[in-house]
Formats: C-alpha cells, structure tokens, sequence
C-alpha cells in the first residue's frame, strides 16, 4: 500500500491531469501545496443566484487571500453546465493546461459527464486533503457516491442537501399540507395557482420531477441504473401523467413558471405562492434571519422521504491553479468554514462533517449553533431517497421541456 501511496503522490506531482507542465508541488507535502499556490488566482465557478450564498463565497476567498496569499474569483454561474462546457471546449481545442476553471461547484449529472468525458483532475485527490479527516464518509453515502456514480475522490463534498418543503401558518394551516406528491396534487387542485416549480432544466425544478418519479416509479431500483430507452416512456409514464393534472392548477396556470428558487422565495413572502421547497433544511430559518420571509414560515417534509444528496467541489483536468484549487478546496471542509456554511445567518447549509471527529471545541461550536425557528431536526427530516442515476435527469428534463415548454 504504502508503495502505491508514493507512485500515486509521483504521478500526481508529475502529471497533474492528462498533458501540461510538471508542477512544482506534492499533494502528500502539504507544505509543498501551500507554497505553490500563493499568488495564485482560483477561478471558481459555482452558482450566483443567491446572495447569502454569494457573499459566503466572498468571505472563503477573503480568507484564502489573507491567509495563504491565494486571490478567489467568484464565476458567477446560472447554470453549471457552463463551466463543463468551456472546460470541454479547452479539451477539443488541445488546451491541456492553463485552463480557464479553476473549481467548480458541481454534482449529479455535470459531475457523470465530466468523469466520462476525463475532464477532471486525478482520481484520489479529494480523499487526501488535510480535513478529508473530519468528512462523514461513512455515515453519509452520497459522500462516495454522486447520482449513483462513484465519486473516486474525482470531487470534494461541500455540504448537505434534503429536499424540504416550506409554508406560512399564517395563511396555511398546517393540518391541511399535503403528505405526499399525490397529496400535493389534490391539495392544488384545492388551492389552484397556489404552488409551482422552476422550469427545468433548473435544478430545483429537475429535483422536485425526481422527487415525484421515485415516489410514483412502479420499480425504483431502475432509478439507480442508467435510462433503458426501451422501457423510458413506460417508466415515466406516471410521472407526466402526474404533471397533466398538476399544471392546470400551477401559478399562472403552468404558462409561465418561478424563475429559480430565490423567485419561488420571493413569491411565498409576497403571497403569491403558499408552498414552495429548496434544498436546503435550514433555509427558511435562513431567510427569516436576513428578513426574506416572515417569521412564521416553518417547514415540512412527506413522512415517506425526500430527496437527499451530496453536494461537492471538482477541479478540470486543466486547471491553471491547481494548487490553489487543492488549497480551496480543503479549506472549504475545514470545521471553522463548516461551521459558518452551517450558520443561518450566514448560509445554513449542512455540514458534511463528522462530528465525532471533531477536537471538542469544534463540536461544543457545532452544537451551539441556534438553527433557526423553521429548521426541522435530524429526527423530523424523515428518510432520504436516493437520487436516481444522472442519466434520468437529462431525459425528463428534455421530456418535460417537450411537452411542456414550449407554451412558456
């Protein structure tokens, strides 16, 4: 073992990816890393459409700067495909090195493509990072796995993902929320114009489509496996016929749709709509600290389960900064950035560390955290279904927007 550890920290140091220069750091010194990444600049590209999500990038590359001299620049992106594309692009255009991202914040079915395609950094390096020590690796499956797709330590976790669902109780009464996806129906068709989604391909919009396949798919264990073209309509065919009856009853009638999560946010706290849901269980405490929604917002879960998965940090086989990219990307599962990511005031996003693993203050620190008003406890969260294989993503997603998008 300890023979293949050098031969695959040597091929690290040398290779780096598929082509390029040799770098001038070991990923197994540490020290090594650091040093080569001051007076770097990490391209990092990851979601802009949240402020609070914004500024905690912000304040991660404030650190990075002052502490270990590596400027951050925050890509901005809507959608994550992006970034996959301009790195693909590199790729055909035999630009092996020097690449434009640096970073991405990713997963699902634009991390499948990415490791299909060989367009990231080494196999093994996020599993050696300095605070790979403290990941919940074992607890937390989605740790290892992305949609199904082993991650090979091809992508470093960054936090916690559970679909929750979010009401006002003072306009909705909570005996009256429905408890499954075909309870949402009736409950819409109860309260027309009431509830929608984002229109896929948003990734919100695309997660709640999943959300409803896996509780009316006649065989869930296909979800796990790729989309068998000969049986696809078939196996989604309760899914669209769940959406045929829903749209009529969607905001606006199903002829136009919230913009992103942050629209259906808004909406809520306008009263447009009376539920919406997001990703994350302490997002509505969240957006009560920062005044977006009212203080009597609460959440709710379907008691069968809801979606859950990991989310994480990758790097292309070409980044320019390589070890700033490392160097981020480990100060990112570190616990004090953990800590604040968790923070409602700050973001509220789960941690994906262990905390048995932590040194005691760290873990009094994490116990003290006041989550919030509207934050549903560990025990009340319920089951967390599995996230179908990424290839049924893509498919529903181009389903969908073929019977239903064109009208928006």
């Amino acid at each position: 073992m300890a023979g293949w550890t050098r031969r695959w920290a040597t091929a690290v140091a040398v290779t780096l990816g598929l082509a390029g220069p040799a770098a001038a750091f070991d990923i197994d010194d540490w020290a090594s890393v650091v040093s080569e990444a001051k007076g770097e600049t990490v391209y990092f590209n990851a979601w802009g459409g949240a402020a609070n999500i914004n500024a905690y990038i912000a304040w991660t590359g404030e650190q990075m700067k002052a502490r270990y001299g590596v400027d951050v620049v925050h890509v901005k992106l809507d959608d994550t495909a992006r970034a996959v594309a301009s790195v693909l692009a590199e790729k055909s255009a035999g630009k092996d090195a020097d690449g434009s991202v640096d970073l991405i914040w990713i997963n699902g079915e634009n991390f499948a493509a990415m490791k299909r395609q060989g367009l990231l950094f080494t196999p093994g390096w996020a599993t050696r990072l300095p605070n790979w020590a403290y990941v919940d690796h074992e607890a937390k499956p989605t740790v290892l796995t992305d949609f199904t797709v082993p991650t090979e330590g091809l992508e470093s976790p960054w936090g916690g993902a559970k679909l929750v669902f979010f009401y006002d109780k003072a306009r909705t009464p909570t005996a009256e929320l429905p408890k499954s996806a075909k309870d949402l129906v009736d409950w819409a068709q109860t309260h027309p114009g009431r509830f929608s989604y984002p229109q896929p391909p948003d990734f919100i919009g695309s997660s709640f489509l999943k959300q409803v396949l896996i509780e009316l798919v006649a065989d869930r264990s296909k979800l796990l496996k790729p989309v068998n073209e000969a049986t696809f309509q078939q196996d989604v065919a309760p899914l669209f016929a769940y959406l045929d009856q829903l749209t009529p009853n969607l905001w606006r009638k199903g002829k136009a749709y919230p913009q992103n999560y942050p629209d259906m946010k808004q909406k809520l706290a306008d009263g447009e709509l009376d539920i919406i849901f997001a990703f994350n269980p302490a997002e509505a405490s969240a957006a009560i600290a920062n005044g977006e929604l009212q203080d009597t917002v609460r959440s709710f879960v379907f008691p069968g389960g809801t979606l859950g998965n990991t989310h994480f940090v990758a790097i292309p086989y070409n980044a320019n900064a390589k070890a700033g990219a490392l160097l981020l990307a480990d100060f990112l599962i570190s616990p004090e950035a953990q800590l604040r990511k968790q923070n409602t005031q700050f973001w509220g996003d789960p941690t994906v560390l262990a905390m048995a693993k932590l040194p005691d203050a760290d873990r009094a620190a994490f116990a003290a955290l006041d989550l919030g008003v509207a934050t549903l406890r560990p025990d009340q969260l319920g089951p967390a279904l599995d996230e179908p294989h990424p290839d049924w993503m893509t498919r529903i997603e181009t389903e969908w927007i073929r019977r239903y998008g064109a009208a928006n």
